[in-house]
């Protein structure tokens, strides 16, 4: 039963009361009939106007909580006259007009932040109340295409982060952050690409360091080789039976600085890289040279160089860097191998790919491929593919190198991306 009843049955049960006693009155008094009549009149039209006036309130409460709870925030109640009922009126039209602001700015907030998230160049995934993926901007999409990052994700704790290096020397970093939604955490994660920033950065440290050694070799290789080839002109006055001995010493003490003054000029030239002047070259006949170039060494390790370049196939890329860039893979290659394989250099699709049957490449050895001075050879530098990085990079041209499921591995560079 609701207190509007209650009340209503109070008053009925009162004047009912009333009208008993009233009977008995006008038993003896018939003359104030018409008053007592008039009396229950007025007071049954006051009590129900009475219970309807408190009940008011209660009413425009219980619509006003409706109407929040169905988030409708433009209904406004319209005062009537009643100063309480008016303040009441006022009160809840002043928390509606601020409920429907506060709305209208976080929507538009959260439009905004919609925006920069899908516009930011980092990647930005959130995760439901389960852990899986329930967002992800566009930047993210493509790195999660990315069999190896997607696989990371869940690995990470919170609060973490983790730097993976993916095909073709490109760099990311991996963190993981919590947030609180409802009370309850969700998982967000951020991949930041950082290839550019952590090559610059190493490009300026190896660049320092080349200098700083050239500056002191070359010093001292000049000043050497200078006063080595003052003494062979005293060979003549050495005796005949230690003559050959001087200046056999003499003669490998000079080749040896030389050898040196050659190891540094390898290390100069990735400084000294030029920036490249692009413009349209026809790929076939370069691979074609290349390959008349590299037949000697080649046919040394009995190495077959197979060639698939369709005929009119065009590049836009500086010649003669990007042949250094195929030289330096087919060399490789060669190395891989060792004796007896195959090299297949070919263009399908925008695509140019140099593949070998050699060995593939090393599980420690896949993040550290293209640092420079990283090297698996004894008497490596650590610089073909670090130049070879350099020159695809300056090109905006993007590259992977990875094994390859029948063995060996695979040198791609991509084209028109």
């Amino acid at each position: 039963m609701t207190l509007r009843t209650k009340l209503l049955l109070w008053f009925i049960v009162l004047h009912l009361a009333l009208a008993a006693g009233a009977v008995l009155i006008l038993m003896e008094h018939q003359e104030w009939l018409f008053a007592v009549e008039l009396g229950f009149v007025v007071s049954i039209v006051v009590s129900y106007r009475m219970v309807n006036a408190l009940f008011v309130p209660l009413e425009l409460i219980r619509t006003g909580a409706e109407l929040i709870n169905e988030r409708d925030f433009t209904s406004r109640f319209v005062p009537i006259g009643q100063p309480e009922m008016d303040r009441l009126i006022g009160i809840y039209n002043l928390m509606i007009d601020r409920l429907r602001e506060e709305r209208l700015a976080a929507e538009e907030q959260q439009h905004l932040l919609q925006k920069i998230v899908e516009a930011s160049p980092s990647g930005i995934v959130i995760c439901n109340f389960e852990g899986a993926v329930q967002q992800a901007n566009p930047a993210a999409e493509r790195l999660l295409r990315e069999p190896a990052v997607a696989a990371s994700l869940p690995s990470l704790e919170a609060g973490q982060s983790r730097l993976m290096t993916l095909a073709g020397a490109r760099r990311l970093k991996i963190s993981r952050t919590e947030f609180r939604d409802r009370g309850f955490p969700k998982t967000f994660y951020l991949l930041e690409e950082l290839t550019e920033e952590l090559r610059l950065t190493e490009k300026t440290a190896y660049e320092k360091l080349i200098r700083m050694m050239s500056h002191e070799v070359n010093n001292s290789v000049g000043a050497v080789r200078s006063l080595l080839e003052s003494v062979l002109h005293y060979a003549e006055q050495v005796g005949p039976e230690d003559r050959d001995d001087f200046t056999s010493a003499l003669t490998i003490a000079a080749a040896r600085i030389e050898s040196l003054n050659r190891f540094m000029t390898g290390f100069a030239d990735v400084v000294r890289l030029p920036p490249p002047h692009p413009r349209d070259v026809d790929l076939g006949p370069i691979v074609d040279d290349i390959g008349r170039l590299l037949r000697p060494e080649l046919e040394n390790h009995a190495i077959v160089l197979k060639t698939d370049i369709p005929a009119g196939t065009r590049v836009r890329v500086d010649q003669s860097q990007f042949e250094q860039v195929i030289i330096n893979v087919i060399r490789n290659a060669v190395e891989s191998i060792g004796e007896c394989g195959e090299i297949e250099v070919r263009w399908r699709d925008g695509v140019l790919s140099i593949a070998d049957s050699g060995h593939g490449i090393d599980a420690s050895a896949t993040e550290e491929m293209f640092t420079p001075f990283f090297t698996t050879k004894r008497e490596g530098r650590g610089l073909g593919l670090t130049i070879v990085s350099e020159i695809l990079t300056n090109h905006h041209l993007p590259f992977s190198l990875t094994n390859r499921e029948e063995g060996g591995a695979e040198f791609r560079v991509t084209f028109g991306s």
